[in-house]
C-alpha cells in the first residue's frame, strides 16, 4: 500500500478568519437555523468522532437527550461552499443491529432520518473493525463519507493505508485525517459538499447477497410494509431486520411508530452546554 501524507490544514480550517475565501468552511456553532441540508456523524466509539464534531461547529459538546431516550446527543452547525450544514451526532456504535438503545438510535436516524450525507468516522489504527459499521450504513445510504481519522497514530505505529483504493473497494469517497491536529478537516467539507451536489458520485460496495427464497421473502414483506407504509424509505432493509427477529423493528410495527422520525431531525429538543 502506498505511503499517505496528510495535508495541513488549509485556508478555512480556521473557522471564517479573514484568509478565508468566500464560500470557504466556517464554524456556525449551534446556530442551526435555515439550514440547508442535514449531515449525520456515525462510527465506533473512540474513533475521534467527537473532535470531527467540535472541529466541524467549533463547539465542545453541546447535549441533550434523544426524544424518549436517556441517551445524550449532540448538534451544531457549520457553513461550507456557500451550504449551511445542520450536523447530528449520532451515538457511538458498533452496528446498527440495534442491540442498545445507542445502536437503535443511529440505525432508526439513518434509516428514518434520511440525512443528506452521512460522514462515518473510522479509526485507521484499527481499520478492520470499523469498516463493519460502514458496510451496515453503505446498506440503508449511498451518499456516505468515510472520514479515516487518527492517520497520524496510524503512521506512528507503522501502518501505510491506501485511502484511495480503499474508496474504490467501498465505493465511496475516503478522506484521510488527523482531526485532532486540524488536518483534513476542509478536506472532509469539501468532499461533503461534492457529495450533496452530485459532482462527487457514490456507488457504494455492498456485500450482503441472498439465496432466492430469502430475496423473495423480504420481497414480499417490503410489499406489505409499503402497503401499510406508504412513505417508508428503506423497505427492504426493514423487511430484512423483521426476517431476522429485530425485536425493535417489530415493536416498532407493532406500536405504529415504525418509521416515524423525520427529515431534518424532527422533534428533537434544544440543547445545552455539556
Amino acid at each position: 500500500m502506498q505511503e499517505l501524507k496528510i495535508a495541513d490544514p488549509a485556508p478555512g480550517a480556521c473557522g471564517g478568519c479573514t484568509r478565508c475565501p468566500s464560500g470557504a468552511f466556517e464554524r456556525a456553532g449551534m446556530d442551526t437555523r435555515g439550514a440547508d441540508a442535514v449531515i449525520a456523524l456515525a462510527g465506533n466509539p473512540n474513533t475521534g468522532k467527537s473532535t470531527v464534531f467540535n472541529a466541524l461547529t467549533g463547539l465542545r459538546q453541546r447535549v441533550g437527550n434523544w426524544p424518549g431516550k436517556t441517551v445524550v446527543r449532540a448538534e451544531g452547525a457549520f457553513q461550507a461552499g456557500g451550504t449551511k450544514f445542520r450536523l447530528v451526532d449520532l451515538p457511538g456504535t458498533y452496528s446498527l443491529l440495534s442491540n442498545s438503545p445507542d445502536e437503535e438510535i443511529a440505525r432508526d436516524f439513518l434509516l428514518f432520518g434520511q440525512p443528506d450525507v452521512t460522514v462515518v468516522v473510522v479509526d485507521a489504527t484499527a481499520l478492520e473493525r470499523n469498516l463493519n459499521l460502514v458496510l451496515q450504513v453503505l446498506e440503508i445510504t449511498p451518499r456516505v463519507v468515510v472520514a479515516l481519522n487518527l492517520m497520524d497514530e496510524a503512521e506512528r505505529n507503522g501502518l501505510k493505508i491506501d485511502h484511495r483504493s480503499l474508496a474504490r473497494d467501498l465505493g465511496v469517497p475516503v478522506v484521510p485525517m488527523a482531526a485532532r491536529q486540524g488536518k483534513g478537516i476542509t478536506e472532509l467539507t469539501s468532499t461533503v459538499v461534492g457529495v450533496l451536489d452530485g459532482e462527487i458520485a457514490c456507488a457504494p460496495h455492498r456485500v450482503l447477497r441472498y439465496d432466492e427464497d430469502t430475496e423473495n421473502a423480504i420481497a414480499e414483506i417490503s410489499e406489505a410494509l409499503l402497503a401499510e407504509y406508504p412513505n417508508l424509505p428503506n423497505a427492504h432493509w426493514v423487511a430484512l431486520r423483521l426476517l431476522e427477529g429485530d425485536a425493535s423493528i417489530q415493536r416498532e410495527l407493532d406500536e405504529g411508530t415504525l418509521g416515524r422520525i423525520s427529515h431534518p431531525a424532527e422533534g428533537m429538543p434544544e440543547a445545552r452546554d455539556a
